[in-house]
């Protein structure tokens, strides 16, 4: 018998596949106030952080403070990249049907805000397989990714025991705050750096189509 009874997905990079666009935007903006900074420099400096914490590190690098608005002109320009070219990651929508069909319960827990979690949900496609209960922010918590803090938080609003919980990430930050929750952790790493994840301390796999057999669904 299956002992897991919710499956905890992030979003960026595990349900969407966000992370290039968000990046290719930080690293044209951060350029722009005279940062240079290519895609690659961002997803390894900021992919995973809250927002705050890339303005901090790109202060801390100008030797400044951002200018005022800066934050709020990012989000709208990610979100209009958003609405152009966000897909889902190939095969995510399917392997959360099976992860229901087994009736283990789902949900998102993501460094996003809510609003960003519900946006790229509804523009994939993938905002009805998971209720509106089950969405959750890092920005609803004391601390969020590498602490335990959301994911624990996520357990408890569904009423799973987090021995009994997977968590399906994409980032070392992410990986070791399901740790820290005592949560299994699976590494998402089609797109993600499958050595760092491995250090951080997850099972990796290069596809969706894995998932349900990870599970001990197939």
């Amino acid at each position: 018998m299956n002992d897991v009874e919710l499956v905890i997905f992030d979003c960026d990079g595990v349900l969407v596949d966000s992370e290039v666009i968000s990046n290719s935007v930080l690293a044209h903006m951060l350029s722009a106030e005279g940062l240079p900074t290519t895609l690659a420099q961002a997803r390894r400096d900021y992919q995973g952080l809250l927002l705050g914490e890339v303005v901090s590190g790109a202060e801390e690098k100008l030797g400044r403070k951002m200018p005022d608005g800066w934050l709020d002109a990012y989000e709208r320009e990610r979100n209009d990249a958003f609405r152009r070219d966000l897909e889902a990651v190939a095969g995510v929508a399917d392997a959360v049907a099976r992860v229901l069909a087994a009736d283990i319960a789902v949900c998102v827990a993501s460094q996003g805000k809510p609003e960003k979690i519900r946006l790229s949900l509804e523009l994939t496609g993938l905002r009805d397989l998971f209720p509106g209960t089950a969405l959750f922010s890092a920005y609803e918590v004391p601390r969020g990714k590498p602490y335990p803090d959301l994911f624990l938080h996520a357990a408890t609003e569904i009423g799973a025991e987090p021995a009994r919980c997977a968590v399906v990430e994409d980032t070392p930050s992410g990986v070791t705050a399901a740790l820290a929750a005592g949560m299994r952790v699976l590494g998402y790493s089609a797109d993600s750096d499958e050595p760092a994840l491995r250090r951080a301390g997850a099972e990796t796999f290069t596809s969706m189509d894995q998932l349900a057999g990870l599970l001990g669904l197939a």
